[in-house]
């Protein structure tokens, strides 16, 4: 990759980037601009997926809102995240949890991981 590309990516990365996994029960919270006012608005659902690396680097999350699944996907070192918190570690065979998308109910839990 190209250096001065590398330099500008390397300036953008978030220092203290929370520990989570494919899996893992996260709340996201993100700053929603609503006209001239910000507020934070709290996601909470599974990671189905991280994909990327350095300042590229996505994570998707899912929950179930009024019996519809809704997914978000955002840039780990976003500006817009204020942060990331882990409810409960999950058991992920599996890079990406895909199949996730056609359960409901109970088949759609994903195992926790008792520390």
């Amino acid at each position: 990759m190209n250096e001065i590309i590398k330099k500008i990516e390397d300036a953008q990365l978030k220092e203290n980037v929370a520990d989570f996994r494919v899996g893992d029960t996260v709340r996201v919270y993100a700053i929603i601009r609503e006209g001239n006012r910000e507020r934070v608005q709290v996601f909470e659902g599974t990671v189905l997926k991280r994909q990327g690396g350095g300042a590229r680097e996505t994570f998707t999350v899912r929950k179930i809102s009024s019996g519809v699944g809704v997914e978000r996907t955002w840039p780990v070192h976003s500006p817009r995240i204020e942060k990331v918190e882990v409810v409960r570690r999950g058991k992920a065979r599996r890079a990406k949890l895909n199949y996730l998308r056609d359960r409901v109910g109970k088949a759609a839990k994903v195992k926790e991981i008792v520390r």
